[in-house]
């Protein structure tokens, strides 16, 4: 599992095209964009964490108004994000490592925090609330229990791990966070388990 683990930046460098060309278009995701964007101020600024290609979530939140900033770890993904949207910031970033010395609005890591380790998951709520502004909105995506998957892209091992829906909500409150809505295996948006909260100081 761990192997796996650290090959996820390699993967999506070398197959950043054919992850651009598989990613649907559709905004599947498009109810919890909208809670996610109800708890932000108009034209608010949006930390697009593991963005990929921007396209289709980076690209909802420009054309709805919003200032978005984008980070990932793959170089070829970014590349891709620069070409597309070049009025906005776009940074090649581990997530892990994160330290862009502003605060958001709000915060999305949808299908990319799941990527890490437990262990590093946990490290990443020092990382959201660092870059959080007073009221900011979290919104994330993992796995409906404790535990770690393996999936395959281009017939490569992909890593999956999640951590238990009541650690999430104690690194939360921790981290002065409170969680406003959690379902798991969202049927509405490809059956995805979706953490969304509040930064409470604001």
């Amino acid at each position: 599992m761990m192997n796996a683990s650290n090959e996820i930046i390699a993967l999506y460098t070398d197959h950043a095209a054919d992850f651009d060309a598989q990613r649907g278009r559709g905004l599947a995701e498009k109810t919890w964009l909208d809670r996610f964007l109800s708890l932000l101020p108009a034209n608010g600024s949006i930390l697009d964490i593991g963005c990929g290609a921007g396209d289709p979530i980076a690209r909802y939140f420009i054309e709805s108004g919003y200032e978005v900033t984008g980070i990932d770890a793959s170089g070829p993904l970014i590349a891709l994000c620069r070409t597309r949207f070049p009025d906005s910031l776009w940074a090649i970033a581990d997530m892990r490592d994160l330290a862009l010395g502003r605060r958001f609005d709000g915060l999305i890591a949808w299908h990319s925090f799941f990527h890490l380790t437990v262990e590093d998951q946990r490290h990443m709520f020092d990382v959201f609330r660092r870059h959080a502004s007073p009221g900011a909105a979290l919104m994330f995506t993992a796995g409906p229990e404790h535990g770690e998957a393996i999936g395959l892209f281009q017939g490569k091992p992909l890593y999956h791990a999640s951590l238990a829906r009541s650690e999430y909500e104690s690194l939360l409150s921790q981290h002065d966070f409170r969680l406003v809505d959690h379902v798991e295996n969202d049927p509405d948006c490809g059956g995805a388990t979706v953490f969304l909260a509040k930064c409470k100081n604001g």
